[in-house]
């Protein structure tokens, strides 16, 4: 089928001159290109031809004695000595169009989901575009509600705000991320699957996301066997795309699974380049490049949407201080931890409150709403104080009233934060139910003095409320 709006949008990107090198040398996945150091810098684009007559796209990762250093992107076959290299002229954009929703496509924004050719749209977008200037962006918005009951309630999230998801392997991670694509409201999904196994693609778009959640995404795939310099660039199309839609004024979900596998990618590219590694193997620029990667989400400025970002982070051995973590930790505007422990407990999503934070809480919350997640944080963190012991027996019921209290509600805390996956919860339903578990009442007379830290009855906890009282109704 003839696509008569790409062909017009490509002929006005040819360029009026060209520029040609020749290949040096070919060492791994390195070529040395000579002739055209004036021309290129870093980040920029060189097509090589190969024997078959196929380009291959690579891209400018260094340079080196007056040679450029080249990655590519696919396979070298047919690449040799003297072999041509023309230089692209640009640097690599993206034209999107709203018609990308409900579509699948790779790093380069070509569709691999057997649909039709994508439209072109008319506006350009860098792949490795800028964030907004920091004293231009508005402020994060209103509550968002993402479907999953412990994370609306207890690290409740705001329209632009940036979280990360830390798991091990195989504690329910990409079950989480299913549950947030499918039941967060938002106008636009884009999701970047890096480094994602390939027998899970077809199962997470077909099973976890569903005819109705794809309908409203754009799905950007990068299999763990693709080269590095297609995983990395499949982080920056999933951001670009982001920024598209929220350009548009639409309120947009973007959820990248997962940056470490971005970090190792841009970790095998820089030791190619001869970067010295740094820590546990990581190069400089992997702790540059993820700063620049995940600011690009957040809150748009005047006139914009808003890029709410939630990214998961693979913790190697379930240290959840490797290099990776800390570094993305410290970016971002709150952390989702899942516990191995929880997990094998069978409750799920395996979040583990007392080790999770979002940083617009408390200020996104009524006094309210704070005093009662305090009270249950409390509760919770009672119980884990003394979990070990509770297990072995070695407890005894009277010795603690505080443990005592604990004990109690512990079950019925633990039974509201599992949550099947094909369950969605209201984000205003969370606190009604929470508050019927620790006997806080209907929620009414929110305005009274009771929940005030400064009321907090001697030996007790600020935010705490004497169980005997009812939620939101006071005392004399």
């Amino acid at each position: 089928m003839v696509n008569i709006p790409n062909i017009q949008a490509s002929i006005e990107r040819v360029s009026e001159q060209f520029f040609y090198g020749r290949v040096t040398a070919v060492q791994g996945l390195m070529v040395e290109v000579g002739g055209v150091q004036r021309a290129v810098s870093v980040g920029g684009r060189c097509h090589l031809q190969a024997r078959d007559g196929q380009p291959v796209i690579c891209e400018i990762i260094g340079f080196r004695d007056d040679r450029a250093l080249l990655m590519p992107f696919g396979s070298l076959d047919g690449v040799g000595i003297g072999s041509k290299a023309e230089l692209a002229d640009a640097a690599p954009v993206i034209h999107p169009d709203a018609a990308w929703l409900g579509r699948v496509v790779n790093a380069m924004g070509e569709p691999i989901d057997g649909g039709p050719p994508l439209p072109y749209g008319r506006i350009p977008y860098l792949l490795r575009n800028s964030p907004p200037p920091a004293h231009q962006r508005r402020r994060v918005g209103d509550k968002l509600d993402l479907g999953v009951r412990a994370l609306n309630t207890f690290l409740t999230c705001c329209q632009g705000q940036r979280m990360g998801i830390f798991a091990g392997s195989g504690v329910g991670k990409s079950v989480l991320l299913s549950m947030l694509s499918r039941y967060t409201a938002s106008d636009v999904n884009v999701i970047g699957l890096i480094g994602e196994r390939g027998r899970e693609v077809q199962e997470f778009i077909e099973d976890n996301l569903g005819e109705e959640g794809l309908r409203r995404s754009v799905v950007v795939v990068a299999t763990s066997d693709e080269p590095p310099l297609m995983r990395r660039q499949a982080a920056y199309m999933t951001l670009a795309l982001s920024e598209f839609f929220r350009d548009q004024g639409k309120e947009v979900l973007c959820l990248m699974d997962s940056v470490t596998r971005f970090a190792q990618a841009q970790r095998e590219i820089g030791l190619s380049a001869g970067e010295p590694p740094a820590s546990k193997g990581y190069t400089p620029t992997v702790f540059a490049e993820l700063p620049k990667l995940l600011e690009r989400a957040g809150p748009g400025v005047e006139g914009t949407g808003n890029i709410t970002g939630l990214f998961t982070v693979l913790v190697e051995g379930d240290d959840h201080n490797e290099p990776i973590a800390d570094a993305v930790r410290a970016t971002l505007d709150g952390h989702i931890v899942l516990d191995r422990s929880i997990a094998e407990r069978a409750r799920y999503p395996a979040v583990n409150i007392l080790r999770s934070i979002s940083r617009t809480m408390p200020d996104c919350n009524s006094e309210i709403e704070n005093a009662l997640v305090m009270r249950a944080r409390g509760l919770l963190a009672r119980y884990e104080d003394m979990a070990e012991m509770i297990r072995l027996g070695a407890y005894r019921e009277g010795s603690d009233a505080g443990v005592d209290e604990a004990m109690r509600y512990y079950p019925a805390l633990e039974a509201f934060m599992n949550q099947p996956v094909n369950e969605r919860a209201l984000l205003d339903d969370g606190y009604q139910a929470l508050a019927d578990i620790i006997d806080l009442g209907d929620g009414e007379g929110s305005g009274d003095d009771s929940m005030s830290p400064q009321m907090a009855t001697p030996g007790q906890a600020p935010g705490m409320m004497p169980l005997d009282e009812p939620f939101g109704t006071g005392g004399s």
